[in-house]
């Protein structure tokens, strides 16, 4: 029988090895995987900058949610490159065409004085909370880690934001800002479940921080109890990574929308109206956004609000639970979010339509045009158009 001495052996002979001072030329490269298959707790003590972890015996289950493209180039490293020769070797076997192990590892790399960091980690409290979320290879604690680092904006404490807003902190999203200048009315209960009898009155977003909070008391809840306008809103969207958008009208929806392309921000929008929702994804820098699909608002009489028309209790439950959803695969860069798409929902029918959203080639209130935006708002029907030429900024 092999010895394990011969066994390593045999192993490196198959695979690609380089010094710590090679893989620290490949550490910068583009599309470079620097990946830690150290045990969790060797992990905590010291990473080395930017390293994906994952654990040698979760490797074979992992790899491939976590590095779908198998021409990625792999730079693998453990402790002393005895368990990332063994990796090498299983990931060559699983497909990967550019793996190299760092000879050494981890203890060479240090011991040379090379950078280094100590990851940001889960506390056992919280990993026993994410415990669900840890289990997903393609979330983990590297993802977990990510949505507790994250900052998500709530446009409105009503139908769509609480049931969005709620499951966000229940995921662990560190930051959740809530913009919401109405108080708590009685007819609100059919379907905002931030808000409950004894909060009648009370501002919307003291009732949406103090439900949100029991639910998850790590989650930093940020208020702005005021209106959203053109003065205020390029300070209040810039300190955050997402926008999830729950307004019912559109003065607001264009304003958010040349603040958040001006800025680069996705913003996840969800609509309501009787039996019927729809969500979508829009992101600035890389698809189509509002004004592409509304290119100007319609008229009031053919626009009119939940208030005037009427909505199914239950309905922004399921909106708002998408939104949730397409925000957390933002956020993680998950699966296919609803870039481009539009999903339309029929409670009636209980039936999902998708449509394509293009992006309209005479639209300029564009990414690449962001200098030249002015963000102004609507002013009754007159639509003011929000990008002044060069000459007049």
């Amino acid at each position: 029988m092999a010895s394990f001495r011969d066994l390593l052996t045999a192993t490196k002979a198959q695979i690609r090895e380089v010094d710590t001072a090679e893989a620290n030329e490949q550490l910068g490269a583009p599309g470079v995987v620097v990946l830690d298959v150290r045990e969790p707790d060797e992990y905590e003590q010291g990473a080395l900058p930017g390293a994906l972890h994952i654990p040698r015996g979760t490797l074979e289950t992992s790899i491939e949610m976590r590095v779908p493209d198998h021409e990625t180039p792999l730079v693998v490293y453990c402790a002393g490159g005895t368990r990332s020769a063994f990796a090498a070797k299983t990931l060559t076997e699983l497909g990967y065409t550019d793996v190299v192990s760092v000879v050494g590892g981890f203890n060479k790399w240090k011991d040379e004085g090379r950078d280094w960091t100590t990851p940001a980690t889960l506390t056992p409290a919280q990993r026993n909370r994410y415990k669900r979320h840890l289990l997903l290879p393609e979330v983990g604690e590297t993802g977990q880690q990510k949505l507790l680092d994250s900052r998500v904006l709530m446009l409105g404490a009503g139908g769509l934001g609480s049931p969005a807003a709620m499951y966000l902190a229940a995921a662990g999203v560190g930051t959740i800002g809530i913009i919401d200048m109405d108080v708590v009315d009685e007819s609100n209960l059919q379907r905002q479940i931030l808000h409950n009898m004894e909060r009648i009155g009370d501002r919307k977003v003291d009732s949406a921080k103090k439900t949100l909070t029991l639910i998850n008391p790590d989650v930093n809840v940020v208020t702005y109890d005021v209106r959203l306008g053109a003065d205020n809103v390029m300070e209040i969207l810039s300190g955050f990574d997402l926008i999830v958008d729950g307004t019912d009208n559109f003065p607001t929806r264009f304003l958010v929308n040349d603040a958040s392309v001006k800025l680069g921000i996705p913003v996840v929008h969800g609509s309501i109206f009787r039996f019927e929702g729809m969500v979508t994804v829009f992101d600035p820098r890389h698809g189509p956004t509002y004004r592409d699909m509304v290119p100007e608002p319609p008229p009031a009489e053919l626009a009119p609000s939940c208030a005037e028309a009427g909505v199914l209790g239950v309905l922004p439950g399921i909106i708002g639970s998408l939104q949730a959803i397409e925000a957390i695969k933002v956020l993680l860069d998950l699966g296919d979010p609803l870039i481009g798409r539009l999903l339309a929902y029929d409670s009636l029918e209980q039936s999902f339509r998708e449509y394509k959203v293009q992006v309209d080639p005479t639209n300029e209130i564009t990414y690449e045009n962001r200098d030249r935006i002015v963000v102004t708002e609507l002013d009754g029907l007159c639509l003011p158009h929000p990008l002044e030429a060069p000459a007049e900024r």
